[in-house]
């Protein structure tokens, strides 16, 4: 039958999750970016700290991320997000790097199945303001937020954007 995974596809996920929906399992859309800026010739990531919630979500690092809002792309989303969650307005997309993780997590004692689409996008600023969602950010080297990160699915996404601005000179 083949390996869905192959396939790096946003809807064919979303079909194929919506298709087999494990039927009364809800399916979640966020959008986010791997966001990073060059100092002195290097390349460092910006890693946001989610504190633990009362909902029972242990504390983690991360990327800027949210849900996807009713007549937004995921692009106009992880722009929003990253502009709310950290303050910062000078982001540049870079084409032709588009990824996806997915991951099952608990909500009110239910399965949720979520999908979060992410970009790789350029800064120039440095200070980040954060918003209430976070209790700390840093700006790290590849190998300093490879280990800082918590998930194993964002360390791999991590790789991929690493990669890609390598073998793209960008």
């Amino acid at each position: 039958m083949g390996n869905y995974w192959d396939r790096n596809d946003y809807n064919y996920l979303v079909d194929f999750f919506s298709t087999i929906q494990i039927k009364s399992m809800p399916v979640e859309k966020s959008a986010g970016a791997i966001v990073f800026r060059r100092e002195n010739g290097k390349i460092y990531y910006l890693l946001l700290h989610y504190p633990a919630s009362e909902k029972g979500f242990k504390d983690y690092w991360g990327f800027p991320k949210g849900h996807i809002e009713k007549g937004e792309n995921p692009e106009e989303t992880a722009r929003r997000e990253i502009e709310e969650e950290t303050g910062l307005k000078d982001i540049k997309f870079i084409d032709g790097f588009k990824e996806w993780i997915k991951y099952f997590f608990k909500r009110e004692g239910k399965n949720v199945f979520k999908i979060v689409t992410f970009f790789l996008a350029e800064t120039s600023q440095k200070e980040v303001k954060l918003s209430f969602e976070h209790s700390g950010y840093e700006w790290l080297t590849f190998d300093e937020a490879l280990e800082r990160l918590t998930f194993r699915n964002s360390k791999e996404i991590l790789k991929k954007a690493n990669k890609f601005l390598r073998e793209g000179l960008i």
